[in-house]
């Protein structure tokens, strides 16, 4: 039986939650998803459909994963970050059937960040704070906070507010980020 902090917890009867596992109150654990020993899910969570959680994985509270993704060892997820579906993190930079030197390259998702479906983030890297990846992106390197990033390999297109609004389309950051969506500002 998986460790569960709350009667809150929603976990589908087909879903597989291995012992030696972590899920917060008020998480959604959805069909024929997967965790893995070792993991962490946080407080308030949504896993959707087929999801997959890798043993030693780390994820905040308030996160939202969309069907079908997979969160591989080495990755950790702040929290309230967002992951659509069909995303895919990779762990392993140099990929052989066989190899006895194997080791994880680690990616960080910062707080609040939003991965759109269908992207791939390239381990190695780190998604920063309100980051925003758009969809069937191919993430190669590290994102600053509050930057959108879009294409194959992504390439900076713009900053985005905490409310997910674009404030600019400047490859440089502008001096502050005000939007004009929920008049808030960052700099």
């Amino acid at each position: 039986m998986p460790q569960v902090t709350s009667d809150d917890t929603f976990i589908h009867e087909t879903a597989i939650i291995e012992p030696g596992t972590s899920v917060g109150p008020g998480t959604h654990i959805w069909h024929h998803a997967h965790i893995r020993s070792g993991a962490s899910i946080g407080a308030d969570c949504t896993l959707g459909k087929n999801v997959f959680v890798d043993e030693t994985v780390r994820i905040g509270d308030r996160v939202k994963i969309q069907n079908n993704v997979s969160v591989y060892r080495g990755v950790e997820l702040a929290n309230e970050v967002f992951v659509g579906p069909h995303a895919v993190f990779t762990n392993d930079r140099l990929p052989r059937a066989v190899n006895p030197d194997w080791k994880v390259t680690p990616t960080t998702v910062h707080l609040g960040a939003s991965i759109g479906a269908n992207a791939t983030i390239v381990c190695g890297v780190e998604i920063g704070e309100w980051a925003m990846v758009g969809a069937g992106s191919v993430v190669t390197r590290s994102v600053q906070d509050h930057q959108l990033v879009m294409g194959i390999p992504a390439k900076p297109s713009g900053w985005v507010c905490q409310c997910g609004a674009v404030v600019s389309r400047s490859v440089a950051r502008p001096a502050a980020l005000q939007c004009d969506s929920c008049a808030s500002s960052a700099s």
